[in-house]
């Protein structure tokens, strides 16, 4: 049986870890960031003090035994009440509860749901500190929590700061985020490591950034993947090129690490490009210029992985799992 590791957060993990659950051959570990500060998050850190559940609750359902039931049930929200039950969903609110009656233990309670819930595999923190996301933009502007630097419906607000740029750096605030001892066994013993897709700097890097993350992927023989994400997002990699995306993951990890990069190469209707760019300011990835990835150390995998049946753009979940299986199954 191969071990594979999944590293991210967000949505797009969430389909990542649901496709590989569909191959029996797979022992998987997901490693969750814990920097999410957006939406009804913050609602729960801020009045119980427990790591942002809303990622772990994508990922466990993702992985259960029933995963159209239980994604119902987490998903679901009481629209007519207020504040922390009103504003949060099902699945939030039991993982809040199951850490109380852990008393305060939120590791137990991740395996306590993932018991009762049947999953299939490994939910893991990347840490069990409290941590806040803070970045530099290119013009100089430091933005601190990830819910003032994500773009999005959930944190559908007006920023202070020049959003049609990129970020260049970033770093965790509040504490060093010191690597959960689960997460870095889950490394060193896994056979691949997949990194993305998913928001660059909002969820995966801030896994990178956790100490002792890089000690643990320089010294783990697996094979490192990373997915490029099919497009930019505003606010935090609006001009970027997949070169640029590359490179931020390998700064983040030891220089050589990386084994694949996956990338799409498939055909966006231009009318579809034309409505991400003036709605939201998004532009396709793909490689423009090959030349620029002569001699890297990595073996670039380009794919056509976008489902052109749908009206926006996201990765094809089954194509991307069948290059995943072809990497993993070398």
């Amino acid at each position: 049986m191969k071990k594979i590791v999944v590293i991210g957060g967000g949505a797009w993990t969430f389909n990542v870890l649901y496709w590989l659950k569909q191959n029996k051959e797979f022992d998987i570990s997901a490693i969750i960031s814990v920097a999410d500060s957006g939406g009804t998050a913050w609602l729960i850190r801020d009045k119980y003090g427990i790591l942002p559940p809303g990622d772990f609750r994508r990922a466990i359902a993702a992985l259960a035994k029933d995963t159209h039931m239980v994604r119902q049930l987490f998903e679901y929200s009481f629209k007519w009440e207020e504040w922390v039950i009103g504003g949060n969903k099902i699945g939030n609110i039991l993982l809040t509860a199951l850490v109380d009656i852990s008393w305060g233990d939120f590791e137990k309670a991740i395996n306590t749901m993932a018991d009762m819930l049947d999953v299939r595999g490994r939910v893991i923190p990347v840490t069990l500190e409290d941590v806040h996301l803070a970045v530099r933009f290119e013009d100089g502007t430091v933005v601190v929590w990830e819910k003032n630097i994500d773009v999005s419906e959930k944190n559908d607000f007006e920023r202070a700061h020049n959003i049609d740029q990129n970020i260049v750096d970033a770093w965790l605030e509040n504490n060093p985020g010191h690597l959960n001892p689960r997460a870095k066994q889950a490394i060193t013993e896994a056979d691949s490591i997949i990194i993305g897709p998913g928001d660059l700097y909002t969820s995966i890097v801030p896994n990178l950034l956790c100490e002792g993350m890089r000690e643990a992927l320089d010294s783990s023989d697996a094979k490192i993947i990373y997915i490029c994400n099919a497009m930019t997002k505003r606010g935090e990699t609006t001009n970027m090129e997949v070169i640029d995306f590359v490179e931020t993951i390998e700064r983040y990890i030891e220089p050589g690490k990386l084994d694949y990069v996956i990338v799409n190469n498939g055909t966006i209707p231009e009318d579809i490009i034309a409505r991400y760019k003036a709605d939201e300011n998004k532009k396709p990835l793909k490689i423009k210029d090959p030349t620029l990835f002569e001699g890297k150390g990595y073996t670039i995998i380009e794919r056509d992985l976008v489902h052109t049946g749908w009206d926006y753009v996201r990765h094809d979940p089954e194509c991307l799992m069948r290059v995943l299986e072809e990497i993993v199954g070398e």
